[in-house]
């Protein structure tokens, strides 16, 4: 019988895998452990979720081989047990995007009417980065930041970013970049930026997906909450 084959044996895994992934807390949590190693406490936090709920979530995510924990005293910390995590993630944004017709409103709602131009791909920025020709502004928590980041970026986080646009440079295109494709952050700063007479532009990715591709980053990959 196909239930007993080494095949479905295997599918019935993949599956469970899939089914982790099937609650948008969790892979918003995914996305907060992608930046660095954080406690429940502060996945929670990031969340908006109960400490209960976020360890409930974490443990299907964890039973699933998404994430790993480990203890340190009295925390437990989160983070992904591989960088192919990431790559699983574009993959499901990327056919989301192409077949589903309710992304493509979301994403031709609230996401372009922030940001119409074609944001800065990686092999773009790749090379930007290297003549010189941009300043890359990071505008995730500070803490994030810490943890890791693309070379030679400076940290203004959203929120500061309005008190703080002087110490930005006009002379250079600043390419702003936070979690991920979906993080509201570089939308948000972008927009900003713009209507303070900036020419700026968004990294089409994110620090995770930098980081994934084995690119350089600087940092001290530590834990983050």
């Amino acid at each position: 019988m196909s239930s007993e084959s080494p095949k479905y044996a295997l599918l019935t895994q993949f599956a469970a895998v899939a089914k982790a992934l099937g609650h948008a807390h969790r892979l918003e949590l995914l996305e907060f452990a992608a930046q660095g190693e954080r406690s429940v406490d502060s996945l929670a936090e990031r969340a908006g979720l109960t400490v209960g709920n976020t360890s409930q979530h974490l443990q299907h995510l964890r039973r699933a081989g998404l994430v790993r924990s480990r203890r340190a005293g009295k925390r437990v910390l989160y983070r992904l047990s591989d960088e192919a995590v990431v790559g699983l993630l574009a993959s499901l944004r990327q056919i989301a995007e192409r077949n589903v017709a309710e992304v493509q409103r979301v994403l031709d709602g609230y996401f372009h009417e922030r940001d119409a131009l074609e944001p800065l791909s990686r092999d773009e920025l790749v090379a930007r980065m290297h003549d010189g020709l941009v300043t890359v502004l990071d505008v995730r928590p500070e803490d994030e930041f810490v943890a890791g980041h693309l070379p030679g970026a400076i940290n203004i986080p959203l929120r500061k970013l309005e008190e703080q646009l002087a110490e930005l440079p006009r002379d250079h295109e600043i390419i702003a970049y936070c979690r991920g494709p979906y993080c509201v952050l570089s939308f948000e700063a972008v927009s900003t930026l713009r209507g303070r007479g900036f020419k700026a532009r968004r990294f089409e990715e994110g620090y995770p997906e930098w980081r994934a591709a084995g690119l350089a980053i600087e940092g001290t990959n530590r834990s983050i909450g």
